[in-house]
């Protein structure tokens, strides 16, 4: 007997592609609201044809956010998570419209990630053709400011995300095939030095060298690499002093910290700060700055280790294999699970080089793929333990 989701996606399949054509037509960089919201207009139509409830978050300066709502008859929540701009500046769309290699299709937010928010509407009309509305509710979130630090969307992600009881992010597979369980927390400090200029000829002693008090936080924040498993510090960029032959009264330094969990950022972050409050060069004063709120971590708790089975075993039953990765970036996913709610990102078609002249998706992976997305929805709705109130 034919199954019935993968029976209408292979028929869809070319209308999938020709929505995705479409779509990457779109120039939508973070900073174009006019083509980020003609994204969030396609997408408000047709799933507001299928009988969501949409709603536009308005945004002065940048695109407008998207959240559309399904009510099903069962009691699963589920979240499905996207978003409409693309680091591409306007005129990138008609330079290069999408074209097909192999079995590849190239062109700009194919892959990042028009083909993924496709995948996630595709899945939903795979599901509803079938006759299966055995859900509570789903939820489609499509943001417009996941490429750029200026976040308005971070309230929105962590409300939303911890109303529902699973999160699922349409961003591409990895080149290799994988989705992703965990991503690392994030934070970012400058450290900034305050001394004493002098002439570095003549009178040396009467100066307090910034760049070499900075010189020293840097190599010894760098040793608190590897303090835990998968605690990192990375020095970035660096400034200070002036000319050769003056002692250098002031530097900076921005730093990146990252762990696996929340609890492990902050043990770093607060090693961290206690080199930084070393008086390393007599009479400088050092201070660390944190820049923003950070990015939490996605952690593998029990949930996302039992959607990650769930996800493992029906990709099995679909003919591929699947395993979960784990990676130092963040991502939107991050902020919806920070109430620790189950989640899985890269559920998205498989695809490669983001941001590139040579970005992709592999078009015989779109079918397995939002097949694969489909069952997962299916799964999440009929595991109780997930479900539980």
């Amino acid at each position: 007997m034919s199954d019935p989701i993968i029976t209408y996606l292979d028929q869809h399949l070319d209308t999938y592609i020709a929505d995705l054509r479409r779509l990457s037509a779109i120039d939508s960089g973070s900073d174009d609201k006019a083509g980020v919201d003609a994204v969030q207009d396609w997408f408000q139509e047709r799933l507001g044809a299928m009988g969501f409830t949409v709603e536009r978050r308005p945004q002065e300066r940048w695109g407008d956010d998207l959240v559309a709502r399904g009510e099903g008859e069962g009691r699963a929540r589920i979240l499905l998570l996207g978003h409409a701009d693309t680091v591409y500046p306007r005129g990138t769309a008609a330079e290069r419209p999408v074209t097909a290699s192999g079995d590849k299709l190239i062109g700009p937010g194919t892959c990042d990630m028009k083909a993924g928010l496709l995948t996630g509407l595709y899945a939903l009309r795979a599901l509803a053709a079938s006759g299966w509305r055995d859900y509570g509710a789903i939820t489609f979130v499509i943001v417009s400011d996941e490429e750029i630090e200026e976040r308005h969307s971070v309230d929105l992600l962590m409300a939303e995300g911890s109303r529902h009881h699973a999160v699922i992010t349409l961003e591409a597979a990895r080149e290799n095939g994988d989705i992703v369980s965990s991503r690392k927390a994030t934070r970012w400090y400058a450290v900034e030095a305050a001394g004493k200029a002098a002439h570095a000829g003549v009178e040396p002693e009467k100066g307090r060298s910034a760049t070499l008090a900075l010189a020293n936080v840097i190599v010894e924040t760098f040793k608190l690499n590897g303090l835990k498993e998968g605690m990192t510090v990375n020095p970035g960029r660096i400034e200070g002093g002036t000319n050769p032959n003056v002692v250098a009264d002031s530097a900076r330094g921005m730093f990146d910290l990252r762990a696996w969990s929340g609890a492990d950022l902050a043990e770093l972050s607060a090693a961290f700060e206690k080199v930084v409050a070393t008086p390393w060069v007599p009479g400088v004063e050092m201070k660390a700055i944190p820049l923003g709120s950070g990015n939490p971590a996605m952690e593998r708790t029990p949930g996302t280790i039992r959607l990650e089975e769930h996800a493992v075993r029906i990709a099995g039953e679909l003919g591929f294999p699947l395993r979960a990765a784990r990676t130092g970036g963040g991502s939107d996913v991050s902020w919806a699970c920070h109430a620790r709610t189950p989640g899985l990102d890269g559920l998205g078609p498989i695809g490669g080089l983001d941001h590139g002249p040579d970005e992709y998706i592999l078009r015989s992976s779109i079918v397995p793929r939002t097949a694969l997305l489909a069952k997962l929805i299916q799964a999440i709705a009929a595991d109780e333990e997930l479900t539980d109130d």
